[in-house]
Protein backbone atom coordinates (compact mmCIF):
# COMPACT_ATOMS: atom_id res chain seq x y z
CA UNK A 1 0.00 0.00 0.00
CA UNK A 2 1.29 3.50 -0.87
CA UNK A 3 2.15 5.11 2.45
CA UNK A 4 0.93 8.51 1.19
CA UNK A 5 -2.54 7.04 0.78
CA UNK A 6 -2.58 5.86 4.40
CA UNK A 7 -3.75 9.26 5.69
CA UNK A 8 -5.75 12.20 4.35
CA UNK A 9 -3.82 15.34 3.45
CA UNK A 10 -4.89 17.08 6.66
CA UNK A 11 -3.27 14.33 8.74
CA UNK A 12 -0.07 14.54 6.71
CA UNK A 13 0.05 18.27 7.33
CA UNK A 14 -0.19 17.69 11.09
CA UNK A 15 2.51 15.00 10.92
CA UNK A 16 4.70 17.32 8.86
CA UNK A 17 4.30 20.11 11.41
CA UNK A 18 5.13 17.61 14.15
CA UNK A 19 8.37 16.55 12.44
CA UNK A 20 9.25 20.21 11.79
CA UNK A 21 8.74 21.02 15.48
CA UNK A 22 10.93 18.07 16.42
CA UNK A 23 13.67 19.52 14.22
CA UNK A 24 13.38 22.85 16.03
CA UNK A 25 13.69 21.05 19.38
CA UNK A 26 16.74 19.03 18.36
CA UNK A 27 18.41 22.24 17.16
CA UNK A 28 18.07 23.61 20.69
CA UNK A 29 14.55 25.00 21.19
CA UNK A 30 13.99 22.63 24.09
CA UNK A 31 10.46 22.18 25.43
CA UNK A 32 8.69 22.65 22.12
CA UNK A 33 9.13 18.93 21.33
CA UNK A 34 6.20 18.11 23.63
CA UNK A 35 3.98 19.52 20.88
CA UNK A 36 5.43 17.00 18.44
CA UNK A 37 4.78 14.06 20.76
CA UNK A 38 1.19 15.15 21.40
CA UNK A 39 0.28 15.83 17.77
CA UNK A 40 1.74 12.50 16.67
CA UNK A 41 -0.29 10.70 19.34
CA UNK A 42 -3.49 12.42 18.18
CA UNK A 43 -3.02 11.23 14.58
CA UNK A 44 -1.44 7.82 15.12
CA UNK A 45 -2.44 6.75 18.63
CA UNK A 46 -0.10 6.70 21.61
CA UNK A 47 1.79 3.45 21.15
CA UNK A 48 2.04 3.60 17.34
CA UNK A 49 3.23 7.19 17.53
CA UNK A 50 6.18 6.21 19.72
CA UNK A 51 7.27 3.79 16.99
CA UNK A 52 7.11 6.56 14.38
CA UNK A 53 8.72 9.22 16.57
CA UNK A 54 11.69 7.17 17.79
CA UNK A 55 13.54 6.85 14.43
CA UNK A 56 12.96 10.57 13.83
CA UNK A 57 14.39 11.29 17.28
CA UNK A 58 17.49 9.23 16.41
CA UNK A 59 18.02 11.18 13.18
CA UNK A 60 17.50 14.48 14.99
CA UNK A 61 19.96 13.43 17.70
CA UNK A 62 22.60 12.56 15.09
CA UNK A 63 22.17 16.01 13.52
CA UNK A 64 22.42 17.68 16.94
CA UNK A 65 25.53 15.69 17.91
CA UNK A 66 27.14 16.61 14.60
CA UNK A 67 26.50 20.32 15.15
CA UNK A 68 27.03 20.65 18.93
CA UNK A 69 29.54 17.84 19.57
CA UNK A 70 32.35 20.09 20.84
CA UNK A 71 30.13 21.49 23.62
CA UNK A 72 29.25 18.24 25.44
CA UNK A 73 29.90 18.00 29.19
CA UNK A 74 30.55 14.30 29.78
CA UNK A 75 30.30 14.60 33.57
CA UNK A 76 26.56 15.26 33.36
CA UNK A 77 26.14 12.64 30.66
CA UNK A 78 27.57 9.89 32.88
CA UNK A 79 25.62 11.08 35.91
CA UNK A 80 22.25 10.82 34.16
CA UNK A 81 22.65 8.03 31.59
CA UNK A 82 22.69 4.98 33.96
CA UNK A 83 19.57 6.19 35.77
CA UNK A 84 17.73 6.83 32.51
CA UNK A 85 18.57 3.32 31.30
CA UNK A 86 17.20 1.93 34.58
CA UNK A 87 14.01 3.94 34.08
CA UNK A 88 13.63 2.60 30.54
CA UNK A 89 13.86 -0.98 31.79
CA UNK A 90 11.23 -0.26 34.46
CA UNK A 91 8.95 1.25 31.79
CA UNK A 92 9.50 -1.73 29.49
CA UNK A 93 7.85 -3.88 32.15
CA UNK A 94 5.12 -1.36 33.03
CA UNK A 95 4.34 -0.07 29.57
CA UNK A 96 2.12 -2.84 28.23
CA UNK A 97 -0.47 -2.45 30.98
CA UNK A 98 -0.26 1.25 31.79
CA UNK A 99 -3.06 3.63 30.85
CA UNK A 100 -1.08 6.05 28.68
CA UNK A 101 -3.57 8.91 29.00
CA UNK A 102 -3.38 8.79 32.80
CA UNK A 103 0.41 8.53 32.57
CA UNK A 104 0.67 11.60 30.34
CA UNK A 105 -1.47 13.67 32.68
CA UNK A 106 0.55 12.60 35.70
CA UNK A 107 3.75 13.52 33.85
CA UNK A 108 2.24 16.86 32.85
CA UNK A 109 1.32 17.69 36.47
CA UNK A 110 4.83 16.74 37.62
CA UNK A 111 6.46 18.82 34.86
CA UNK A 112 4.28 21.84 35.64
CA UNK A 113 5.05 21.58 39.36
CA UNK A 114 8.80 21.35 38.86
CA UNK A 115 8.89 24.10 36.22
CA UNK A 116 6.98 26.43 38.54
CA UNK A 117 9.57 25.63 41.18
CA UNK A 118 12.28 26.53 38.64
CA UNK A 119 10.52 29.84 37.95
CA UNK A 120 10.44 30.58 41.69
CA UNK A 121 14.17 29.87 41.94
CA UNK A 122 14.83 32.09 38.93
CA UNK A 123 13.08 34.96 40.71
CA UNK A 124 14.65 34.22 44.10
CA UNK A 125 18.28 34.05 43.06
CA UNK A 126 19.33 33.09 46.58
CA UNK A 127 17.43 29.79 46.46
CA UNK A 128 19.79 26.92 45.63
CA UNK A 129 18.91 23.96 43.43
CA UNK A 130 19.36 20.44 44.84
CA UNK A 131 22.49 18.78 43.44
CA UNK A 132 22.45 15.62 45.53
CA UNK A 133 22.65 12.08 44.21
CA UNK A 134 18.96 11.69 45.01
CA UNK A 135 18.08 14.59 42.69
CA UNK A 136 20.16 13.11 39.86
CA UNK A 137 18.72 9.62 40.40
CA UNK A 138 15.12 10.87 40.53
CA UNK A 139 15.44 12.99 37.38
CA UNK A 140 17.18 10.15 35.55
CA UNK A 141 14.66 7.46 36.53
CA UNK A 142 11.62 9.59 35.74
CA UNK A 143 13.21 10.59 32.42
CA UNK A 144 13.76 6.93 31.53
CA UNK A 145 10.19 5.92 32.34
CA UNK A 146 8.79 8.96 30.53
CA UNK A 147 10.90 8.47 27.40
CA UNK A 148 9.99 4.80 26.99
CA UNK A 149 6.25 5.19 27.52
CA UNK A 150 5.59 8.54 25.91
CA UNK A 151 8.83 10.06 24.53
CA UNK A 152 8.50 12.64 27.33
CA UNK A 153 12.01 12.61 28.78
CA UNK A 154 12.83 16.01 27.30
CA UNK A 155 11.10 18.17 29.94
CA UNK A 156 12.78 16.32 32.82
CA UNK A 157 16.21 16.53 31.19
CA UNK A 158 15.56 20.23 30.57
CA UNK A 159 14.82 20.73 34.26
CA UNK A 160 18.04 18.93 35.24
CA UNK A 161 20.22 20.97 32.88
CA UNK A 162 18.51 24.20 33.93
CA UNK A 163 19.13 23.28 37.56
CA UNK A 164 22.82 22.81 36.78
CA UNK A 165 22.81 26.28 35.16
CA UNK A 166 24.62 25.01 32.08
CA UNK A 167 25.40 27.52 29.31
CA UNK A 168 23.26 27.31 26.17
CA UNK A 169 25.61 25.34 23.91
CA UNK A 170 26.73 22.95 26.69
CA UNK A 171 23.07 22.34 27.53
CA UNK A 172 22.23 21.45 23.91
CA UNK A 173 25.41 19.47 23.24
CA UNK A 174 25.14 17.33 26.36
CA UNK A 175 21.44 16.67 25.77
CA UNK A 176 22.21 15.71 22.16
CA UNK A 177 24.69 13.00 23.15
CA UNK A 178 22.54 11.82 26.05
CA UNK A 179 19.43 11.32 23.93
CA UNK A 180 21.30 9.85 20.97
CA UNK A 181 22.60 7.02 23.16
CA UNK A 182 19.31 6.60 25.02
CA UNK A 183 17.18 6.53 21.84
CA UNK A 184 19.51 4.03 20.17
CA UNK A 185 19.21 1.89 23.32
CA UNK A 186 15.40 2.10 23.09
CA UNK A 187 15.25 1.19 19.40
CA UNK A 188 15.67 -2.62 19.64
CA UNK A 189 13.38 -2.74 22.69
CA UNK A 190 10.53 -1.10 20.79
CA UNK A 191 11.31 -3.07 17.64
CA UNK A 192 11.51 -6.53 19.23
CA UNK A 193 9.52 -6.28 22.48
CA UNK A 194 6.76 -3.75 21.78
CA UNK A 195 6.71 -4.46 18.01
CA UNK A 196 5.72 -0.89 17.17
CA UNK A 197 8.51 -0.20 14.65
CA UNK A 198 7.95 -1.82 11.26
CA UNK A 199 8.12 -1.13 7.53
CA UNK A 200 4.98 1.01 7.66
CA UNK A 201 6.21 3.27 10.47
CA UNK A 202 9.63 3.59 8.81
CA UNK A 203 7.95 4.53 5.51
CA UNK A 204 6.09 7.31 7.33
CA UNK A 205 9.42 8.46 8.77
CA UNK A 206 10.96 8.71 5.29
CA UNK A 207 8.18 11.06 4.21
CA UNK A 208 8.69 13.20 7.33
CA UNK A 209 12.49 13.48 7.21
CA UNK A 210 12.54 16.65 5.01
CA UNK A 211 10.27 18.41 7.52
CA UNK A 212 12.63 17.38 10.34
CA UNK A 213 15.65 18.70 8.43
CA UNK A 214 13.95 22.03 7.68
CA UNK A 215 13.01 22.45 11.34
CA UNK A 216 16.57 21.70 12.44
CA UNK A 217 18.03 24.25 10.00
CA UNK A 218 15.63 26.99 11.12
CA UNK A 219 16.15 26.06 14.78
CA UNK A 220 19.92 26.51 14.47
CA UNK A 221 19.35 30.00 13.08
CA UNK A 222 16.91 30.91 15.87
CA UNK A 223 19.05 29.53 18.72
CA UNK A 224 22.03 31.48 17.42
CA UNK A 225 20.23 34.75 18.21
CA UNK A 226 19.37 33.80 21.82
CA UNK A 227 21.80 34.73 24.62
CA UNK A 228 22.50 32.33 27.51
CA UNK A 229 20.23 33.99 30.09
CA UNK A 230 17.46 34.50 27.55
CA UNK A 231 17.82 30.85 26.54
CA UNK A 232 17.02 29.70 30.08
CA UNK A 233 13.81 31.70 30.01
CA UNK A 234 12.85 30.34 26.58
CA UNK A 235 13.35 26.73 27.70
CA UNK A 236 11.38 27.27 30.92
CA UNK A 237 8.52 28.93 29.03
CA UNK A 238 8.37 26.28 26.28
CA UNK A 239 8.55 23.40 28.76
CA UNK A 240 5.73 24.87 30.86
CA UNK A 241 3.59 25.57 27.78
CA UNK A 242 4.15 22.04 26.49
CA UNK A 243 3.17 20.49 29.82
CA UNK A 244 -0.03 22.57 29.92
CA UNK A 245 -0.76 21.44 26.35
CA UNK A 246 -0.46 17.78 27.35
CA UNK A 247 -2.62 18.25 30.44
CA UNK A 248 -5.43 19.98 28.54
CA UNK A 249 -5.36 17.63 25.54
Amino acid sequence: MDVLAAFPLSNWLVLGVSAFVLGLAKAGLKGIDILNVTLMAIILGSKTSTGVVLPLLCVGDIMAVWYYNRHVQWKHFWLLAPWIVAGILVALWLGKDMNEEVFRRLMAVLIITVVLLMVYMEVKKSVSVPKSRFFVAFMGLISGVATMIGNLAGPFANIYFLAMRMPKNEFIGTAAWLFLIINIFKFPLQLLVWNNINTTTLSIDLVLLPFLACGFWLGIKMVGYIKDEGYRRVVIALTLAGALFIFMK
